[in-house]
């Protein structure tokens, strides 16, 4: 029988091999074998991972002597060797299942160190502070993943210290400082366990193997795979890979860089970089880092190879890459390259050019930019480059953004609206009473409904954002303010909200207004060459549809009836139809209202002259268009308490009466629709004439 192979070194592998050496360890597989500067490494199969655990968490049969062998070509390429007190290898430790699964299972950096390999690497570095500082992360993640030793443990111990010395920041420690941390953790470690610190490389790494398959079954790990229907029996594979390291001198550095600009999508490299310093300080701020350009004139040679690697990187994934790189003594290595995240722009631009630079089809070039992008280019957004004050989240009910000032009452956002100033509808949720209100607002929070609430409903259809659901505000109508984790934020103070993340940022933030660009206006053409389903449109007023036809709508699939009854001017009229004591009363409320939808339907059929228009007659429930029921009981408690207007509290107490019979437990499976009709047939009979009327107009015009 042929033994199994367990352990395979970067060169061995390649990007299809994912379910055996997991996403992370094909990567570093294929990037190295089209040729790029990778620190070499192996890596142990999810195969592997699976007999450990049907062998009831033992290594298969072999896996240590393959582990044995690999490390020494790993030595024999870096001529540096595990333990050696002059020249010792030093490793990380990773998983890597076939499925990305960030931050669920475990690592080990720096893997190698002891007492006496640490003054080897202080000599080497020329720097025992950096030397002690790598021990110290060694021996927290050691203790933490292989030992089973609470991680805050150590954290006390250097949080103690820090206050001691009278620092903020982990730089600000010396040498002296750290070798008192390093005592103390190997004395913690000695008291947790009983025993000191193996300080045998190999002992280290295969405790450390053995930690690594055994979070694949760790309790975050599998919640993880069941929230994202990852099956259980993938296992994980085990990348273990030479630590390089970019502040050992002037000739070492280390950055971060995009192939394409992000924001953008123009075609030039964008990223960071700084000279003698770890990955970590690119992104931590403790050294402002340098922006990509100025490494040509630093290190001319390594500006060219990476110019390079990130021309070969984009061509062979096809897609902008972010790339992360280090220089250690004057030698550049790629630790890693995944797929950029960039704005919507950024989306259309990078696949539009992309096709014209014959990377990707056009088909692709669709499938690359998302739905959200759309949303995102269409409306009015939040600069990316702002610094937000973000106080709240919430849904993210309809996309765009806006700022303005707090108001929590429609009437007053009418007004101020009308003077033209920009405010934001603050609300526990609203009601159709609030139209007037929202067409006023520059957009709408509410701390209570969903995506599908009135709010959200409304919004959308207005084409403003919205954010719903944000639990966190407490609203105080009577004191106009609400109060969001100890801020209390009153009436017409700034807020800023974010339709599209459901984010709410205090203060004005800058924005962006909508711009089509011609890549957007070229993709889309490409949609219409490829497509074979039609597209039509939600609109529910003749400015929507004629909208809808602008961006390429072949139809209106739903006109929405109802929410032409929600206009401010039409409101009274409806809620006078819903309230009528009988037939006669009822038709005169009627009458009213066919002219009004006879000019909406006529609107929206001209817009429309030539496609489909599919109308959905008067389909809610009716005690949505009448004030809401806590307002009214409220109203009719202030009333009676206050001994007000007597006719006024009797009006307040029959609505109220009237509201509450026509309120249903579940109204989405209630009186409504078709149900409804047959209740009031004269409702529909109204509406079908304003069609109906409507079409004739329109035929007489000439329109068919």
């Amino acid at each position: 029988m042929v033994n199994k192979k367990y352990v395979y070194l970067f060169e061995e592998g390649q990007t299809n091999m994912k379910e055996l050496l997991g996403s992370k360890g094909a990567n570093l597989a294929e990037m190295a074998n089209i040729g790029l500067p990778v620190p070499p490494g192996i890596i142990i199969t999810t195969e592997a991972c699976k007999e450990f655990f049907r062998a009831g968490k033992k290594f298969p049969a072999g896996l240590e002597e393959e582990i044995y062998a690999k490390i020494k070509i790993l030595e024999e390429k870096t001529s540096e060797k595990f333990g050696d007190p002059e020249s010792p290898l030093l490793v990380s430790v990773r998983s890597g299942a076939p499925v990305s699964m960030p931050g669920m299972m475990d690592t080990v950096l720096n893997l190698g160190l002891n007492r006496q390999t640490v003054k080897s690497l202080a000599r080497a570095t020329g720097s025992e502070r950096f030397a002690l500082d790598c021990y110290r992360r060694f021996l927290t993640m050691f203790g933490d993943v292989v030992l089973g030793i609470d991680r805050e443990k150590f954290e006390h111990i250097l949080t103690a210290l820090k206050e001691k010395k009278g620092v903020s920041f982990d730089h600000l420690l010396t040498a002296v400082d750290w070798q008192q941390v390093v005592d103390a953790f190997e004395a913690l470690i000695e008291q947790e366990t009983n025993q000191p610190l193996p300080d045998r490389p190999m002992e280290q790494l295969f405790r450390s193997i053995y930690a690594v398959f055994n979070s694949w079954n760790s309790d975050r790990a599998i919640v993880y795979r069941r929230v994202n229907k990852i099956p259980d029996d993938l296992g994980t594979a085990v990348n273990i890979q030479v630590m390089v390291f970019g502040n050992m001198g002037e000739d070492c550095g280390t950055g971060v860089a995009f192939t394409r600009n992000p924001s953008t999508g123009e075609k030039e490299l964008y990223g960071e970089y700084l000279i003698n310093a770890q990955g970590e300080d690119v992104v931590a701020g403790i050294r402002t880092p340098r922006p990509i350009r100025t490494l040509k004139d630093e290190m001319p040679v390594i500006y060219g190879q990476f110019t390079t690697a990130c021309e070969l990187l984009e061509k062979h994934y096809r897609n902008i890459q972010d790339i992360e790189f280090t220089i250690e003594r004057g030698k550049l290595y790629i630790l890693q390259t995944r797929t950029g995240k960039r704005t919507a722009q950024a989306a259309v631009k990078v696949a539009v050019d992309m096709v014209k630079e014959g990377l990707i089809t056009k088909e692709e070039a669709i499938l690359r930019v998302e739905p959200a992008h759309l949303d995102s280019i269409l409306h009015r957004r939040i600069d990316p480059r702002a610094k937000l004050e973000v106080i709240a989240k919430g849904l993210p009910a309809s996309p765009g953004a806006a700022s303005g000032k707090v108001v929590f009452d429609a009437e007053e956002a009418e007004k101020l609206g009308g003077e033209g100033r920009k405010i934001i509808l603050v609300r526990t949720e609203t009601t159709p009473d609030d139209i007037h209100g929202i067409v006023a607002a520059q957009g709408i929070l509410t701390s209570r409904g969903g995506m599908t609430s009135h709010a959200a409903v409304v919004a959308r259809g207005m084409g403003k954002p919205c954010v719903c659901g944000c639990e966190a505000l407490r609203i105080d109508y009577a004191a106009a303010n609400f109060t969001v984790n100890g801020l209390v934020v009153k009436k017409g103070d700034l807020i800023s909200i974010d339709g599209a993340t459901g984010q709410v940022m205090l203060g004005e933030v800058p924005m962006l207004d909508p711009e089509l660009s011609p890549e957007f206006i070229e993709l889309l053409q490409w949609a219409d060459e490829i497509r074979t389903l039609g597209v039509r449109a939600n609109a529910d007023t003749p400015a929507d549809a004629l909208k809808s036809r602008e961006f390429g709508a072949e139809g209106i699939g739903l006109c929405r009836t109802e929410h032409m009854f929600m206009a401010q001017e039409r409101l009274p009229i409806v809620q006078q139809m819903i309230l009528a004591a009988g037939p006669k009363e009822r038709q005169e409320a009627l009458d009213k209202l066919l002219p009004m939808q006879q000019t909406d339907f006529y609107g929206i059929l001209k817009a429309m002259a030539g496609y489909p228009v599919t109308i959905r007659l008067l389909d809610p429930p009716l005690h949505e268009f009448l004030p809401d029921t806590e307002e009214l009981v409220e109203e009719v408690s202030r009333l009676l308490y206050t001994e007000g207007d007597q006719k006024e509290l009797k009006k307040k107490r029959d609505l109220l009466k009237k509201v509450r019979a026509l309120t249903e437990f579940n109204p989405m499976l209630g009186h409504r629709g078709c149900r409804l009709g047959i209740t009031f047939p004269d409702v529909y009979a109204m509406q079908a004439r304003a069609i109906f009327q409507a079409t004739v107009q329109l035929i007489r015009e000439g329109y068919r």
